[in-house]
Formats: C-alpha cells, structure tokens, sequence
C-alpha cells in the first residue's frame, strides 16, 4: 500500500521556483550547521559546554532536516507524490525522534545557560563533560521509544478512505485525518505525547529563564547585564520559533486545523526555523564570528 504527498501540487506554475528556493535552503542549513560543526571542534576557545551544546544541536538540525527535504524536492523534480506505506512510517518515526530530541536539546541548554549565569562559581563542576554527554544522550535515547510507539499507533489505523495526503511530508495531524472510524483515542495519546514531549521541556525552560532574568535585574553593572542577556538571547530565540509553530500544529484539535495552515505551520518547524537557527547563533555570538573569521583567515592563507 502506498499514499500520495500531494506536498505543494496546487501551485503546479511554481513546482520549478520552489524546487530552486528549497534546494538553496537544504543546501544553505547544511552549510552553516557544519560550519558551526567545525567550528567548535577546532577551535579551542569553544571547547565549553555551551558551545559543545551547540555543537550536538547543529548535528541535530541536519539530520532534521534531511529526513524532510530531499524527499520534497524528489516530488518536486518528478512531480509525483507516490510514497510506500513503509517509507511514511520511516519518515514519520524519524521526524518526531528528531523532533523530541529537539525539544529536549532546548530544555538542556536552558540549563546550561541557568548554571552559567546563576551559579558561575560552580558551573565547571556541575557542567563537567561527563554531565554534558550524559544530557546530550539522555535527550537522543529518551526519544526513541517514543517515536517508535507512536508511530506504531498511527500506522496501525485503518486507512480505508482517501490515501492522498494534503502534506509535503508524513506528519501526523494529515494522516490522522485519512484514517476510518473514531480516532478519538489516537488524538488523546497525541495530546499527551505533546504535551510530554513539548510542554514539559518548555516549562522547564520558562523557569530557567524566569530565574536567568531575576539573576540579571540584580546586576548592578548595565554592561553585565547585556552580556548576561546576550548568552542566552539566541536560545531564546530559537526556542520561541520552534515552540510556538510546533506547539500550534500538535495541540490544535484536527477538526479545527485546515489543510493549508497545517501545511502553513509545518513549513515554519519544518524549513524556516532550522534555516533561521545558524543565523540566530552565528549573527548573535561574537565567539562564533571570531571563530569564522579564523577559519576563513586559515583557509585563505
């Protein structure tokens, strides 16, 4: 059994365009994140847990993306849709693996930024590299059973009706709507697996930053209080991008979510944010630039 991504088929006059446009973003996150890579494997300024955070979080927006991208741009060349049922479930298992690792990556970054800037004097201790590859595993292996079990759920619907999926990839909310009879139970476990998955990590992250903030207002130097502030300011940023679309997508009833704006969104978590990360991180961080300018200065020598 196969479905069909119908992906961005309504606007058959742009097939070409977007192909261009998408080929450029794939190329340019994969760019920059292995940029970012390199960067702070050599570069030894950056060997900190901040930076090795960042690190693990580049390699995480490539594998991202690439479980999404080169099928897209696929269907954009051939112009057809065709998936087999296998190869959806894949997709579908790696992109919320990836997706929950995410999350997870998010809310240890906030912590590390929390150690850094409300309990300096400690933060070589309690941020030793055994504790950062001990969170940075933690957040890939805590999301695997996930991915699988809900995938498994997912696909173990009866998919009676339409098999044409209204989507560029297979997401749940748009596979939840092909499947026949009463997908109430589904649309609960989803909710909880949300609400798991994304709130927890987020709410973790709003009291880090709420006691980040409190930390800051008491520094009685304004030029201590703007590099505090411009630690974290890109995480930040990030996480705001990536919660709020990805909140919006998941917690939404489906019969309250249209096609188009569930694509709408999707593009957001999917395309935008990972294409915006590199730009926050690298714009927003003069370690980072010096470190380019190094290497580049290295590579022109």
């Amino acid at each position: 059994m196969e479905f069909v991504l119908l992906g961005f088929s309504d606007t058959p006059n742009l097939q070409w365009i977007l192909f261009g446009v998408f080929l450029l973003i794939y190329l340019t996150i994969l760019v920059c994140n292995s940029l970012i890579i390199l960067i702070t494997q050599i570069d030894p300024a950056l060997h900190t847990p901040m930076y090795y955070f960042l690190g693990n979080f580049s390699f995480l927006e490539i594998c991202y993306v690439t479980v999404t991208f080169p099928r897209m741009l696929m269907d954009l060349w051939t112009q057809k849709g065709h998936i087999l049922f296998l190869t959806c479930a894949t997709q579908m298992y790696f992109f919320l693996m990836l997706g929950a690792t995410e999350c997870l990556l998010l809310a240890v970054m906030a912590y590390d930024c929390y150690v850094a800037i409300c309990n300096p004097l400690h933060y070589a201790l309690v941020m030793n590299h055994k504790v950062c590859s001990q969170l940075v595993a933690a957040s890939w292996i805590t999301a695997v059973p996930l991915a699988i079990g809900h995938t498994y759920q997912i696909f173990s619907l009866p998919f009676c009706a339409s098999h044409t999926i209204n989507h560029f990839f297979c997401d749940i909310p748009p596979i939840l709507k092909l499947a026949c009879g009463d997908t109430f139970v589904n649309e609960i476990v989803v909710y909880v697996v949300a609400v798991v998955f994304i709130m927890v990590p987020f709410l973790l992250i709003v009291v880090s930053y709420g006691k980040i903030i409190s930390n800051i207002l008491k520094l009685s130097s304004a030029r201590g209080r703007s590099k505090a502030f411009s630690t974290c300011s890109s995480h930040l940023t990030v996480v705001v991008l990536f919660y709020g679309t990805a909140t919006i997508t998941y917690l939404q009833p489906k019969s309250d979510q249209s096609e188009g704006m569930g694509k709408l969104f999707s593009l957001f978590y999917a395309i935008l944010t990972p294409t915006l990360n590199p730009i926050i991180y690298t714009l927003r961080n003069k370690d980072i630039l010096m470190a380019l300018r190094k290497l580049l200065a290295k590579v022109s020598a």
